[in-house]
């Protein structure tokens, strides 16, 4: 009986012993030591404002495009005996180069009997004349009051004259057929297309090849409604620049990729397309570019071929007083981050006066000196504290003082 009741009871003594002493333990524990965690405070990147007076950019894009462009017509008959080794496609000529010439041979033998026919009439206007003389003589020795025109032999002579006339009429007309079996190039400039070779018989009207001039190419860029307000187009009726042919526009910085790298060229704006697209409600503006395959230069750079595909910036009018910033400082669409005297972030709200590709223009919200915070900041608040690491004006370099004249 004694060893059943110590064999229940000593297991529960155990368990109860080892109960004391873990709470005895927890009771007598040595408290935690606390620190407090000093967080370090965000860095942020800012630029100070300031106000100035920049030239307004418009972006748009286009294709470059011929100035001039002509199809070369056959204006006489005949067979095509020579062909000039440029008039391939692509193939560069020279101002009154021959591109190719026709069987000349019928148009010599047309001149020559023009000159024979020329030769005749003034034999007849000749003959005509002394025929008159006599006629006067014996008029005035037999005849009596007043000689007819006829009897004077005037009639015979202006038929003469003007059959002397028209043969050298006709020998201008052979002489100029003739020089029109040699078709020489109207300009200085590139082929386009070919259509004839040598051996082809060609008539009047067929058309021989489609050239245009490299003196200058021009691009037409599309420009909003909305971004004219920025720029100085020649919209008016007889615009000075159109009429005197000379160029006065906005000056224009055209881009484009050509064999990997990036390359620039510098246009102006001419004129401006007659009407409003309806449906896009653009108007298109034209961009001239001079000697655009370095004709005149040395340049390494590579031409602006007819048909690429370029971006330009287009330099406007001159804004007064906004302050430039880049787009990254904007939150919202009308909200900035700025950074006061004492190292703490608000929130302030701005007017813009125009959003551009890369950099936005303020109108009013910010004075003079404010830092603005351009770097990404996740989680601010009004008040927050802040490590403010360097502050720089923002750029304000005009690059259309720049661009060449």
């Amino acid at each position: 009986m004694i060893k059943l009741i110590l064999r229940i009871m000593l297991p529960i003594l155990v368990l109860a012993a080892a109960l004391y002493g873990a709470v005895t333990m927890i009771r007598n524990r040595p408290a935690p030591e606390t620190r407090v965690v000093d967080l370090p405070l965000p860095l942020v990147e800012v630029i100070e404002a300031g106000y100035s007076n920049l030239p307004l950019t418009v972006y748009a894009e286009g294709t470059v495009a011929p100035r001039t462009e002509s199809e070369l017509m056959a204006e006489v008959f005949g067979r095509v005996t020579e062909v000039s080794p440029w008039l391939v496609v692509g193939g560069f000529f020279e101002e009154d180069d021959v591109l190719l010439r026709l069987d000349s041979r019928e148009y010599e033998l047309a001149v020559t009997h023009a000159r024979a026919a020329i030769a005749q009439a003034k034999l007849r206007l000749e003959t005509e004349r002394q025929e008159a003389a006599v006629a006067i003589e014996e008029w005035e020795l037999i005849g009596r009051g007043r000689p007819t025109p006829l009897a004077l032999r005037e009639p015979q002579i202006a038929e003469a004259q003007a059959a002397l006339a028209s043969a050298e009429a006709a020998l201008q007309k052979a002489e100029y057929d003739l020089e029109r079996t040699v078709v020489r190039a109207p300009y200085a400039g590139r082929v386009r297309e070919k259509r004839v070779d040598l051996g082809q018989f060609v008539s009047r009207g067929s058309s021989l090849a489609k050239i245009y001039a490299v003196d200058a190419v021009e691009v037409k860029l599309p420009i909003p409604d909305s971004e004219l307000a920025f720029l100085d187009l020649p919209l008016s009726y007889r615009h000075d620049s159109m009429a005197q042919d000379t160029v006065h526009g906005a000056r224009v910085i055209l881009r484009a990729d050509f064999a990997g790298e990036r390359h620039e060229w510098i246009g102006k704006i001419v004129r401006t397309e007659g009407e409003i697209d309806p449906r896009t409600r653009m108007v298109h503006a034209i961009v001239r570019v001079e000697d655009p395959y370095g004709r005149s230069a040395t340049s390494d750079r590579p031409p602006l071929a007819v048909g690429m595909f370029v971006e330009a910036e287009i330099f406007g009018k001159r804004s007064d007083r906004v302050m430039p910033l880049p787009r990254s400082v904007l939150l919202g669409t009308d909200q900035v981050m700025i950074v006061d005297e004492e190292e703490r972030l608000y929130f302030r709200k701005v007017e813009l006066f125009r959003s551009e590709r890369n950099r936005i223009l303020v109108k009013s919200g910010l004075e003079k000196g404010d830092r603005i915070i351009v770097s990404p900041l996740e989680g601010a608040v009004d008040g927050m504290r802040v490590r403010v690491q360097s502050a720089k004006s923002p750029q304000s370099t005009d690059p259309a003082l720049e661009l060449s004249e």
